[in-house]
């Protein structure tokens, strides 16, 4: 590594604007089984919502804003994706159908991935790797 290259440890949290502080944390706790941090030093948000150190950070929209097209390929934030285990990766469709909620799954040929989209319609993705992991991941120079 040179001097002066920087190194990535971990996605550290993507930050979403919701309708609802309370609705979305909510969704993210029973859906996912992410875990509220609301410290009283940052006021009513950010709202994160994490498994270890990699997650969410809530916002509230501002409704008065022109509402985007959510079906929209122009330049945003199309989903965002946390990485399982196959075992939690097939709890997660055990889960998603105990909820009765939408969901779809894609073979990406080294990962296998599960959609479905939040209370405010973000794409929420949930993808777990199906080829050797040390082989996929290795560094490439």
């Amino acid at each position: 590594m040179e001097e002066n290259e920087i190194a990535i440890e971990f996605l550290d949290h993507v930050a979403i604007r919701v309708r609802d502080l309370d609705v979305s944390a909510k969704w993210y706790e029973k859906v996912l089984g992410l875990q509220k941090y609301q410290l009283p030093e940052w006021g009513d948000f950010p709202v994160f919502m994490l498994s270890g150190k990699s997650g969410l950070a809530l916002f509230p929209a501002n409704m008065k804003d022109k509402q985007l097209d959510l079906n929209s390929k122009n330049v945003k934030i199309d989903h965002f994706a946390f990485h399982v285990t196959k075992k939690n990766f097939e709890k997660a469709k055990l889960r998603y159908t105990e909820l009765n909620m939408d969901y779809s799954i894609q073979d990406h040929y080294y990962f296998h991935s599960i959609y479905t989209r939040d209370p405010d319609g973000h794409t929420v993705e949930l993808t777990t790797i199906v080829v050797n992991e040390d082989s996929f991941y290795k560094k490439s120079k």
